[in-house]
């Protein structure tokens, strides 16, 4: 059904978005073009990948579609164990644990920014 429907939409499921995406690429090009040599927003882009867009936004696109399943499902998954640790741990062992990774961490952190202080500079 979905490929009679594109064969039967031809124009606006497959040329419609190629030029759009085309245009778009010429025209963040031509734009980068006009940016003095000294900004440091100047990229040098190739020519010819203004003729790539139409075939590597579909990779994007299911690239960011993967991204945001993934992030769905991690954000329930952390919703449902937040809340069965609620429900079965009645402690505040997340502030306790939370407290001692983060000591941990800033510990680290300063002898290694003590030892380049010490190393850079001397006692």
């Amino acid at each position: 059904m979905l490929v009679t429907y594109v064969f039967d939409h031809w124009f606006y499921c497959i040329i419609l978005p190629l030029l759009f995406f085309l245009f778009s690429a010429g025209h963040a090009y031509r734009v980068n073009a006009r940016l003095a040599d000294d900004n440091p927003k100047k990229r040098y882009y190739s020519s010819l990948s203004i003729f790539l867009a139409p075939f590597t936004w579909p990779t994007f696109l299911f690239i960011y579609i993967f991204i945001l399943i993934v992030k769905v499902l991690a954000y329930g998954l952390f919703l449902i164990l937040f809340a069965i640790a609620l429900i079965v741990v009645r402690k505040p062992f997340i502030l306790k644990w939370l407290d001692e990774v983060f000591t941990s961490i800033g510990n680290k952190l300063l002898w290694a920014n003590t030892f380049l202080i010490k190393m850079i500079f001397g006692k």
